[in-house]
């Protein structure tokens, strides 16, 4: 048979007191004098009996339920998994719980109003690829606090987010130093955030090398496999030496479509990418990575958030850097370019 929880009433029967003044002691609150020998009563009652507070019924009584929702477009992505992991990790530490919701593109709206209305969570991390008018809508909707997760919002604050340009232009330096001059970009979707910054990136990194920049080049893969694919299949035809990808997971579809046509990584084209995972260990061959600090993302959203509940207001924090270059073995020098001098820009961690 199960065991039955220990309730206040348990406590007040060991206390020899009324159930109301256990309520209050156990709540800290001081609104009434308690003397000292009933409150170590009460206490020592509680710790006898080993008993927890049922946060379901005190979130009904004060309207907190001590739980964070966190909405993702993606479980699959390797990035939002880690911001996850990394907002569970700050929510554990300060006692609230984490649930997670995952939308796909469209109906990421859905899922705000549902956790800030239904499930009585105290506040919101949101990651989206949701347009930004309808998400903002929904944002400012939300009667709940909300913390940006590598997203943007005019009106909604505060957010944290990824340098993503700095991380493009790293990436393709690095292949400017390998001797590459045709380089197509697989872009994130079209219009948001992440995509401009990154194709910002990217072209001031040919600008500064003297490459003119091609739009023929660009194509847009989104985050998913079968973007990449499709992006990759559209490139094809194109005079290119070096491929850099928006994110793994589309740089895995690409590296795919490139092995299936013939092409051989890195010899004939090389494949790099933000972010960094053991999934681009599991590629063949390994992929050359932009690390982003996906994992303390997640913790400092969840923490800008906590701070909130509290009543600390909080701004949007410094775009977070990206690390040293993963080197492996999807990047190489361009054919025919000589590798003496043409190597200063490849930094291995």
């Amino acid at each position: 048979m199960a065991k039955r929880s220990v309730t206040l009433g348990d406590v007040a029967a060991l206390a020899q007191v009324d159930v109301s003044t256990v309520s209050r002691i156990l709540r800290g609150d001081e609104s009434q004098r308690v003397r000292d020998d009933t409150k170590k009563r009460v206490l020592d009652a509680a710790a006898r009996l080993k008993y927890r507070p049922n946060a379901l019924a005190r979130g009904l009584r004060t309207s907190k339920s001590s739980t964070i929702g966190l909405v993702v477009p993606q479980l699959e992505n390797p990035v939002f998994s880690a911001m996850i992991y990394g907002a569970e990790e700050v929510c554990a530490q300060n006692g609230y719980s984490l649930i997670i919701s995952h939308r796909e593109l469209g109906r990421a709206g859905k899922s705000v109003s549902h956790l800030s209305q239904m499930n009585r969570v105290d506040g919101l991390l949101v990651a989206s690829f949701e347009d930004d008018t309808k998400l903002k809508a929904e944002l400012l909707e939300a009667d709940v606090p909300v913390v940006l997760m590598n997203k943007s919002l005019d009106g909604v604050s505060p957010s944290v987010i990824f340098d993503g340009c700095a991380a493009a232009k790293s990436a393709v330096q690095h292949l400017i130093a390998l001797g590459h001059r045709r380089i197509a970009h697989l872009s994130g979707r079209a219009g948001g955030m992440n995509a401009r910054q990154r194709i910002e990136g990217y072209k001031e990194a040919l600008a500064e090398a003297g490459i003119e920049f091609d739009p023929a080049l660009v194509s847009e893969a989104g985050y998913t496999v079968e973007g990449g694919k499709e992006a990759m299949r559209r490139l094809l035809d194109q005079d290119m030496t070096a491929v850099f990808a928006a994110t793994l997971v589309s740089a895995g579809g690409a590296m795919k479509v490139l092995q299936g046509a013939g092409k051989r990584i890195p010899e004939d084209v090389s494949v790099i990418s933000l972010h960094d995972d053991v999934f681009a260990e599991l590629l063949t061959p390994e992929l050359t990575t932009v690390p982003m600090p996906t994992v303390e993302l997640g913790r400092i959203a969840a923490t800008l958030l906590i701070r909130r509940l509290s009543g600390d207001e909080q701004a949007d924090v410094a775009p977070l850097p990206p690390g040293d270059i993963k080197l492996r073995k999807s990047t190489g020098p361009a054919s025919g370019a000589l590798s003496s001098g043409k190597m200063a820009g490849a930094r291995s961690t």
